[in-house]
């Protein structure tokens, strides 16, 4: 794939770097290596790295002077052969209740998308997704991967109050509701586990590059997860991924 890659001032105190505007995991192999790079560099100082779907943003210590000066630099730490530390990245099996009192929106995709509700679930649960970044809630993942027999377009008028752990589609992605907060995607089901806890050392268990897969259980199983997690005894499943 071809890399166009821009560099922009983002401000006067962060640098936006852009690849090619398309949702590519190839794309953000790249973006990760490059992230890494400058992690392990000493000629950026920087505060803050941010993933996007095709952009890397660097907030900076301090600002600069010229953009050109920097762009030069950067493009000297994307092309050098810096050994890069291997990062694990995980598989996270989450575990969904697609029961209809939680997937509210269940029931309309399966029939607008000419499916069964058990065909939706199939497709939903069997594929394995890449978590491209984090974004517009805390602990929200923006999950590449979602097959297009699933496409289904956004709401027109967003809910005012989507609970907290609602699994949902919208246009060609799916994710999970980290809060409780407005939002105008379709819910096909409810995880008991969380996606962000400010009082852990890493509040968002996963990270760019890592993988999710969603595992069906029954609305019973659902609630027993819940009570472990609430007595603190329950460990989400992980392996490494190769």
């Amino acid at each position: 794939m071809d890399k166009n890659i821009t560099y922009k001032s983002y401000g006067n105190q962060a640098i936006l770097i852009e690849w090619e505007a398309v949702i590519h995991k190839e794309i953000l192999n790249d973006i990760l290596e490059f992230k890494y790079k400058i992690e392990q560099q000493k000629e950026i100082k920087f505060s803050d790295l941010i993933v996007g779907y095709n952009s890397l943003t660097i907030k900076l210590n301090q600002p600069f002077k010229d953009l050109e000066i920097e762009k030069k630099v950067l493009k000297s730490i994307y092309s050098s052969k810096i050994r890069v530390a291997q990062k694990d990245h995980f598989i996270w099996e989450i575990p969904v209740c697609y029961d209809l009192e939680f997937g509210i929106d269940l029931k309309e995709v399966a029939t607008k998308k000419r499916l069964t509700i058990d065909e939706v679930i199939q497709l939903h649960s069997e594929k394995t997704y890449t978590v491209f970044f984090i974004g517009f809630l805390p602990g929200f993942l923006y999950l590449g991967g979602l097959k297009e027999r699933l496409f289904f377009d956004r709401k027109p008028n967003p809910r005012l109050k989507v609970e907290k752990g609602s699994v949902a589609i919208g246009g060609q992605q799916t994710g999970v509701y980290p809060v409780d907060s407005p939002g105008g995607w379709n819910i096909i089901g409810k995880t008991p586990i969380p996606f962000f806890n400010v009082d852990e050392e890493n509040p968002c268990f996963a990270k760019s590059g890592d993988l999710i897969k969603f595992k069906p259980i029954s609305l019973d199983e659902y609630l027993k997860i819940k009570n472990k997690i609430e007595q603190n005894c329950y460990q989400i499943s992980k392996t490494l991924a190769q």
